[in-house]
């Protein structure tokens, strides 16, 4: 095909049909009609304009929408096949860019004028979906570009004009839509896109906003991770065994541990960090380069646009050729106006300890990962490397060193996902059978109840889709509603995870507390969508909350959580304690006049009342009190909760008399 191709740029002679008959002439293997679609497509870019219209297809196209490259491929003769893009390349980069005479590019084209108009060009921008602008601040200074609030969120602006994170992911998305529309000649509108296993639910949804906006259905949005142990698993024939997925891309962390057996594909645990990858290393190298220079020449580029740039792309070039050399050369001529030129010779040890730091913090997760997948690191039959920063030789040792294993060389890092995406999509399609992903949810689902306490519906690593419910009530006589608040996270106290939705369930009959039988319901669809449900089982009132992408969790947010929930953990026990006290004392003073009223009814009025009146008066004091001093720190939970306590052994202990003088 080749050859074909050569011939045609040099004669420019063959009709498009005389192409198509070369390119079939013998009689192909299934597996090589991605080949003849490429040979098809390419000797159409070279003799005609592309067709503007397609007849609809019928393929689910899978998509690694990543944070510095995309791939795309499709499922054809049983085998996933990658499609590569108008500039003959199987992976497109990230990178969206805004010209002088406003024209917009997409991939290679706006990478490779990204120095010169860095102000106007967006990569990296996966980092910022379903986030927070308040989350972001501190990365700001690594960006050339202006991200700013939108409403809370973190959007991005150019030429006076905003986009959000998931319209400039549908600029990417439509690239690779365009690609699969161009290869396969048809119109595509379905896709399964991939995303980090950490991404929560606000960046799930965010991601599938973008798919829309790029004019595709997006069928299902899986874990990365999980599409690249499929896209294994398919290669290796159905091989049973337990597989690490270590996942460094350009911008996120991600590991999974799966069970592969007789074409079930189990997610046992995920963890990861997702604001680690390429990009931080690429950063790393760029100060170090930057300080090096300004050892040499006396200039400090820190708040240099132009140059920091510069800098940048080099540090990334060099990363790329240290995967294979002992050292290189970085020229950087004419930095600066005075004619200041760089030269340095950057050796794979002195990478290796600029980049330290930043590999190690993939340690931590891996051990996390093991731990809650109760599996030990020896019962690990392969470990599979993803993402292009896994070609990096310090992170082969790492993973190497950890798990005691080599690490399989036999996925392509850059394109698996993608393949893994494409045979999820095939297997949605009905045309790939007897496969089966089983995937879970990273983070704990549940609802705040009375103490202010983490009620878990949904455990983290929970096997997704999944449904769980759970029985509450009412904590005051003729209470007709009930709010209803949906949290992610890790920590006991609900106020320290994130709320991502709340409302209210109205119309709930009058009764006495502890009657009503409210169910609160938690499900977690395919793409990791929340749906809640709360209804009153004997009036049949019910209502229900889609967790929207607004307000929803941020990548550093998961992260922090999951690290205070262990650090912070002695904390949240005494509020929790605390909490758990304050709900008993209430329920105590209201149990105890009920008692007293009845009896009182019963006997009249005696002195042996007035003991158990003045030690409930005390006990609602000392609620009122603790609760007025708002405590917060340990110390102070748990002096709260020994008032709480002294105060209710009284009560109780006036009650405990009252029945022995009334017997």
């Amino acid at each position: 095909f080749s050859d074909i191709l050569r011939f045609c740029k040099t004669r420019r002679m063959l009709r498009l049909h005389q192409i198509s008959k070369l390119a079939t002439r013998h009689a192909m293997p299934s597996h090589m009609n991605g080949l003849v679609h490429q040979t098809r497509l390419r000797a159409t870019r070279l003799f005609s304009t592309p067709a503007t219209t397609y007849p609809p297809g019928d393929e689910i196209i899978g998509i690694d929408l990543g944070t510095t490259n995309s791939c795309v491929a499709v499922v054809q003769g049983g085998q996933p096949t990658v499609l590569e893009n108008s500039e003959g390349r199987r992976t497109t980069p990230s990178v969206v860019a805004f010209t002088k005479d406003d024209k917009m590019l997409v991939g290679d084209p706006a990478r490779r004028q990204q120095v010169t108009n860095s102000k106007n060009t967006l990569y990296a921008v996966k980092r910022l979906i379903g986030r927070r602008f308040s989350d972001i601040k501190g990365e700001l200074g690594n960006l050339p570009y202006k991200v700013v609030d939108n409403s809370g969120d973190a959007w991005v602006e150019v030429k006076g004009k905003k986009y959000s994170p998931s319209q400039v992911g549908a600029f990417v998305l439509q690239k690779m839509k365009q690609t699969a529309d161009d290869v396969l000649q048809k119109n595509i509108s379905k896709a399964v896109i991939t995303v980090p296993a950490y991404f929560n639910d606000a960046q799930r949804q965010a991601t599938k906003d973008a798919g829309k906006i790029a004019g595709l259905e997006v069928m299902r949005i899986i874990n990365e991770p999980t599409a690249a142990a499929l896209a294994y698993g398919l290669n290796k024939g159905g091989q049973s065994g337990k597989v690490a997925v270590f996942d460094l891309g350009g911008g996120t962390f991600d590991v999974s541990i799966l069970e592969i057996s007789g074409g079930v594909f189990e997610v046992k645990a995920t963890n990861g960090d997702t604001f680690l990858g390429g990009e931080d290393v690429d950063i790393a190298i760029r100060d170090h380069f930057m300080e090096v220079f300004k050892t040499q020449s006396g200039v400090d580029l820190s708040k240099d646009l132009v140059g920091a740039n510069r800098f940048r792309e080099a540090a990334e070039n060099a990363k790329k050729e240290l995967d294979s050399a002992t050292s290189v050369t970085i020229e950087i001529p004419f930095v600066t106006p005075a004619g200041d030129n760089f030269s340095y010779e950057f050796t794979r040890d002195k990478f290796d300890e600029v980049i330290d730091d930043l590999i190690i913090r993939c340690v931590e997760p891996c051990k996390k990962c093991l731990k809650d997948a109760g599996i030990d690191r020896s019962a690990i039959s392969q470990v599979l490397l993803v993402g292009g920063m896994t070609r990096t030789p310090k992170v082969v040792e790492t993973v190497r060193k950890f798990f005691g294993k080599e690490p399989s060389k036999g996925v392509n890092p850059d394109e698996v996902v993608a393949q893994g995406a494409a045979i999820q999509g095939s297997i949605l399609k009905g045309d790939t059978k007897g496969l089966v992903l089983i995937d879970v949810t990273p983070l704990s689902l549940g609802t705040e109840i009375v103490g202010g306490v983490f009620s878990r519906i949904i455990n983290r690593n929970t096997p997704i889709p999944c449904k769980n419910e759970q029985e509450y009530t009412t904590v005051k006589d003729m209470q007709t509603n009930i709010a209803v608040k949906v949290f992610q996270g890790e920590r006991d106290m609900a106020q320290y995870n994130q709320l991502l939705g709340e409302f209210a369930l109205d119309g709930i009959p009058p009764l006495p507390k502890g009657v009503p039988k409210i169910i609160i319901s938690f499900e977690l669809d395919s793409n990791g969508v929340v749906h809640v449900v709360a209804k009153d089982k004997g009036s049949g009132v019910k209502r229900s909350l889609k967790v929207q992408t607004k307000g929803g969790l941020t990548d550093e947010q998961v992260e922090r959580m999951v690290k205070e929930a262990e650090i912070m953990r002695e904390q949240d026990n005494a509020s929790k304690t605390y909490g758990e006290t304050v709900a008993n004392a209430e329920q105590t003073i209201s149990s105890s006049k009920d008692f007293l009223l009845e009896q009182q009814a019963k006997h009249g009025d005696k002195p042996a009342f007035i003991a158990l009146e003045t030690a409930v008066s005390a006990l609602s004091e000392t609620v009122s009190t603790v609760q007025a001093s708002s405590p917060g720190g340990v110390e102070e939970y748990n002096e709260a909760t020994a008032k709480l306590k002294e105060a209710m052994e009284k009560v109780l202990a006036a009650n405990k008399g009252l029945y022995e003088v009334l017997g």
